[in-house]
């Protein structure tokens, strides 16, 4: 049985890692490396490192930060923002990132994930979906520059066409769920796994080890993402785990800091 992943997200602005609720009101964190350090001692499967204000902001790839902290990692690093290219992608990879996730700029232009796909591997790209809801049209949409702005691409639409072009996952933020600590959004989720056939990775509106155990319990999807309840330290990537063995959930052990596949 595929075992089901726990991965904590680093938000990060001007080399500090920040969140805030709904993507609003932002607020500093800490530092990303000892964060990272911390995240993998603690037994986390996999990492996400997401620049926040690269898109919104113009400004380039955060390398260095990057690079030192994949230098602190025994997991796997996914990192975002700021991409724009195929160069872009591979300069990340070199930094150290195990794949990348493409937003805004996939949005502008999709056949982008086809040439990251061909050039670096499907593994490699993961397609991130910032998604909002629309009461009047009674539908998700797509939002960009860290979300604030609105797409008129539905985002049931967008998910199929990335995966036809190549993405090799799909990293799903529910806006109305992100850093409300409510749970994560299941409709939402549930429409979106049937949807495709790659892993999906749940985003949003995590508030206790609980609610991990409902995603699972609850859909299909491979692995829940969340930041504000590892970072205050409300619970542990150890304590989720454990609940979620108690809940026959299977997921992965760990031993001294490093993933062990056994």
């Amino acid at each position: 049985m595929i075992k089901k992943r726990i991965i904590p997200c680093l938000d990060v602005k001007d080399g500090r890692v920040v969140k805030g609720i709904n993507f609003r009101g932002l607020r500093d964190i800490g530092d990303p490396v000892e964060l990272a350090a911390r995240y993998n001692a603690e037994g986390a499967d996999e990492l996400v490192f997401l620049d926040v204000s690269a898109t919104d902001e113009g400004h380039g790839l955060m390398l260095d930060v990057i690079r030192q902290t994949a230098e602190t990692l025994f997991i796997p690093l996914a990192v975002g923002g700021g991409i724009r290219s195929a160069d872009d992608i591979g300069r990340l990879l070199q930094a150290g990132a195990d794949k990348v996730s493409i937003n805004s700029a996939a949005l502008n232009r999709p056949e982008l994930i086809r040439e990251a796909a061909d050039r670096f591997g499907s593994q490699c790209v993961c397609l991130s979906v910032d998604a909002g809801w629309d009461e009047e049209a009674a539908d998700w949409f797509c939002f960009t520059h860290g979300g604030k702005k609105k797409t008129d691409v539905r985002v049931l639409d967008w998910v199929v066409e990335g995966e036809r072009l190549g993405a090799g996952e799909i990293l799903l933020t529910s806006m109305e769920a992100d850093g409300t600590k409510d749970g994560f959004d299941l409709p939402l989720l549930k429409a979106v796994e049937a949807a495709v056939s790659v892993p999906v990775i749940a985003s949003g509106g995590a508030g206790s080890a609980e609610d991990f155990v409902r995603l699972f319990t609850g859909t299909d999807i491979s692995a829940g993402l969340a930041a504000s309840i590892f970072h205050s330290q409300e619970t542990s990537v150890g304590e989720v785990k454990a609940l979620l063995r108690e809940a026959g959930v299977p997921v992965r052990e760990t031993a001294g800091g490093v993933p062990n596949e056994a």
